[in-house]
This record gives C-alpha cells, sequence and structure tokens, in this order.
C-alpha cells in the first residue's frame, strides 16, 4: 500500500515590488527573532536529547542554509561550476549538494565544478551523489513522471505514443495535488485500459535522465512501481502501439528508460 503522498502546485506570479518588500519584511525578521530562536533550540536541544539532539538541531539548520544557497547564489553557481547543458542551480527545495550531485551524474560540471566536488569528496566520500534529493518539488528544469514497471518472461510491458518513433514505459505525469497511487491508476487506465491493484503497487526506485526532446538541462524523474492488474491490455487513448521488449531492444526507448532497463538487466528480470 503506497502511504506517501507528494503534491506540486506552480507559484503565483506576484507584483515585482511585492516580492520585494516581502524580502526586506523577511529579513528583518530574520535579524530580530532567529539569534533568539538559535540560542533557545541550542539549550532545548541539549536538555532534552543532549549532543544527539544539538546534532540533529544543527544538521536541519546546515540543510536549511544549504537550500537558501542554492537559491542566492544559483546564477552565480550556473555560471561558474556548471555547462551550458548541466542541471541547473536554483530550486528552493534544494540543497547545493544535491544539485552538485545531479551535474555530477550527468557530467555536466565544469573543471571549477569537478574541483569543488573533489574537495567534498575528501572531506565526505561521494557527498554529492549521496546528497541527491529525489523528492524535491517539480520545477521547469524537472519532468515529474511515475511508470509502471510490467515484466513477463523476461520482457517488459513497453508503449509508443502516436506520432512518437521511441517506446515509453507506461505511466505519465501526475496532476496538481495527485499522490503516486492516484495519479499511476489514472494514467495507466487511460493508456491501456486496465485498472491496478492498489493494494500490490510496491515502490522499485527514482531514476532520472535528460528528457528526450526537450531543451539542454530539461531532466526527467522517473518513479517507479509495480503491481498487479485486472481487465485486458489494449491501448487506449493517445497510445499507438503496445510491445514487449527485451535488453536488446534497449536503442529503441528514452533515455530515462535506459537506465531502468540497466537496472532490470542487472537484477536479472530482463532478457
Amino acid at each position: 500500500m503506497i502511504l506517501r503522498k507528494q503534491s506540486h502546485q506552480t507559484d503565483k506570479k506576484v507584483h515585482p515590488f511585492v516580492g520585494i518588500l516581502l524580502f526586506l519584511i523577511s529579513i528583518v525578521l530574520l535579524v530580530l527573532t532567529v539569534p533568539l530562536g538559535f540560542l533557545y533550540g541550542i539549550f532545548y536541544a541539549l536538555f532534552t536529547k543532549g549532543l544527539k539532539g544539538l546534532g540533529e538541531y544543527t544538521l536541519k539548520i546546515a540543510v536549511s542554509i544549504d537550500q537558501l544557497g542554492n537559491v542566492v547564489m544559483q546564477h552565480l553557481l550556473n555560471l561558474l561550476w556548471i555547462r551550458k547543458k548541466g542541471y541547473k542551480f536554483g530550486n528552493r527545495d534544494e540543497t547545493i549538494s544535491s544539485a552538485l550531485g545531479r551535474n555530477k551524474k550527468r557530467g555536466t560540471l565544469n573543471g571549477f565544478g569537478k574541483a569543488i566536488d573533489w574537495i567534498l569528496d575528501g572531506i565526505d566520500p561521494d557527498h554529492s551523489l549521496n546528497s541527491i534529493d529525489y523528492y524535491i518539488e517539480p520545477s521547469d528544469e524537472i519532468i515529474d513522471k511515475l511508470a509502471w514497471i510490467h515484466i513477463v518472461d523476461k520482457k517488459i510491458l513497453s508503449t509508443r505514443s502516436k506520432g512518437k518513433e521511441k517506446y515509453y514505459i507506461p505511466g505519465g505525469k501526475r496532476e496538481v495535488g495527485e499522490s503516486d497511487t492516484d495519479a499511476l491508476v489514472r494514467e495507466i487506465r487511460e493508456e491501456l485500459s486496465v485498472d491496478l491493484d492498489i493494494s500490490t503497487l510496491e515502490y522499485i526506485r527514482i531514476f532520472e535522465a535528460p528528457a528526450d526532446g526537450k531543451a539542454d538541462g530539461i531532466t526527467v524523474r522517473m518513479t517507479c512501481y509495480s503491481g498487479d492488474y485486472s481487465g485486458v491490455l489494449k491501448p487506449d487513448s493517445e497510445i499507438a502501439e503496445m510491445v514487449w521488449l527485451n535488453y536488446r531492444d534497449r536503442d529503441k526507448i528514452a533515455a530515462v528508460d535506459k537506465l531502468i532497463f540497466d537496472y532490470l538487466k542487472e537484477r536479472e528480470e530482463l532478457d
């Protein structure tokens, strides 16, 4: 049973002067209230949980500062650390280390970025890779999708949309406010005319890769599940073709699906 929920709502457009005013107010509140709150937080953490509590409290602050830095320094970091096709810094829900790790995986760090990553690895091995946060909110640079992994006789069910040449693992984008369960059930019903059994859905893993047919720097994030279904599989809606692929068909699929194929091949689930 899937209990985790994810939802995303785009930012509302505001007048530039409103944004500036709110920024100034936040700075005033920061200067006046943070020192007092910080001192109280230190004593509270120490008296309730000792050094462990203090460590947990300061780690949360460190992550928040890192997220703030990712927003404040986004334009500078995009200029100094990554190539033009790199994953952009600036997501308010993500740390600098997470964005750095995404670029390391994609091979889009420039020399300066690689040097920074090397220094961090010296302090904490694989720091940026281990810092990648797959549950950050979607943005203009991240396409958030879900996929249903259905394998029979070591072949995986795949589809091809009308007007497209590449095959895709069935699934699609969530709508605002939808959980993983709701979005996946809806997408599979629309594409393949069957109903997924929610009680059997099992989370597999999240995969990321450059999005096919999109501008440089756009990433698709694919959250994958397996599970049973009821009904008869048949193409519906915008689906032109339904096929069963094996690993040697890897050249026919999208970049993110290739990562999924590699993962399944390593686990000996695909021929």
